[in-house]
């Protein structure tokens, strides 16, 4: 099986509101289920109006599950109840609950957005279902064909065990190929960390250019040094943040490896209108990897994520669109204004450092 017959359409959504609307037709055309897995889930204006939609296509007869994060969307069944009285099931991952590894084990979500409709349209990416990112700029990309299938699977697996404890087993994390697609999961781990492994392969691949678009860039040791040993090698690698994310802290100790990354010839553009929270790799314009990772230790160490990767030249050319449209809104690193930095700031790097994997 090659690409055109696991997937026969792509489409690709940057702007949240023509992503909602297109899902929100998706659902109302639905014939036999609607799966989605999602960590956010907003329970004021596009949450009712989402719920209030899928609350018709079940008194249609239409199969409708839900799986949230309990840290992401905190458990709320009375919101739920229309859904649930008519037939449709909303669960709502791990837990929290306290215990002695409280800290670090509340940060053990479910991060993965996945939508599936019918065996036929596969939604994978950044976004959730929220007011307050209506505005951000995400990567969702809609897939029509059999790749659709293969995550009704995976969605399944998860939401059996929803509410189990897992750091790390073979029935979540085994990567699956399909149709020249590459789907690769990760489960809480400190040292599997799958998706981590295959961004740095990929960033070892790569001999002429490397596009990162990140909300949050916090990398390990082994992806410092895979994005080093490309540039010194002649690869242009760019990396595209916002300038402000939503998270200040964030902000504020990735600042600290900006400037050492820059001297070493990494370029790092800082996206202005709001927050960019696309998770994306482009690697020699022929090899991709998106979902919902970002380039931190919180996400390879602590979450349940998935990345789906290949080469496509159909979706290639779709994302390269989307990089280049970022990119006219993004401004270059300023390093000058780095280095005269407050020596406060600097302090503030250095002490929350040792927090960086739950950041």
């Amino acid at each position: 099986m090659d690409n055109q017959s696991a997937v026969s359409k792509y489409s690709v959504f940057d702007d949240t509101l023509r992503f909602y609307n297109a899902l929100l037709s998706d659902i109302e055309n639905a014939t036999k289920y609607i799966y989605i897995e999602i960590y956010r889930f907003s329970y004021h204006g596009l949450g009712k109006k989402f719920r209030d939609a899928l609350l018709k296509k079940v008194h249609q007869g239409v199969e409708v599950k839900i799986l949230l994060d309990s840290w992401g969307t905190s458990p709320n069944h009375d919101f739920f109840s229309p859904l649930t009285k008519g037939g449709g099931e909303v669960r709502f991952f791990e837990k929290i609950r306290l215990n002695l590894d409280y800290f670090t084990r509340s940060h053990r979500r479910n991060h993965r957005k996945i939508i599936v409709i019918d065996d036929e349209i596969l939604y994978l990416g950044s976004a959730n279902i929220t007011d307050y990112n209506v505005v951000w700029r995400e990567l969702i990309v809609r897939m029509e064909g059999e790749l659709a299938s293969v995550f009704k699977d995976i969605f399944l697996s998860m939401f059996e065990i929803y509410n189990r404890y897992h750091l790390y087993s073979p029935e979540l994390t085994a990567p699956i190929s399909y149709g020249g697609f590459n789907i690769i999961r990760d489960a809480p781990s400190q040292r599997h960390q799958n998706i981590k492994k295959h961004l740095i392969k990929l960033i070892r691949s790569a001999r002429k250019n490397i596009f990162i678009e990140t909300p949050y860039f916090l990398p390990s040791f082994l992806l410092r040094s895979a994005l080093i040993k490309a540039a010194r090698k002649g690869v242009k690698v760019f990396v595209i943040l916002p300038k402000h994310s939503d998270v200040r802290l964030v902000d504020l100790l990735r600042n600290k490896y900006l400037g050492p990354l820059t001297e070493k010839g990494i370029k790092f553009f800082m996206y202005i209108p709001q927050n960019l929270h696309s998770k994306l790799l482009l690697v020699d314009d022929n090899t991709f990897a998106f979902g919902s990772p970002n380039f931190d230790y919180r996400s390879f160490s602590f979450q349940h994520e998935i990345l789906l990767s290949g080469h496509d030249q159909r979706l290639i050319n779709l994302l390269k669109d989307h990089v280049n449209e970022t990119l006219q809104d993004s401004e270059p690193f300023d390093y000058l204004r780095w280095k005269r930095r407050p020596y406060i700031e600097k302090v503030f790097e250095w002490l929350i450092v040792p927090f960086r994997q739950l950041l």
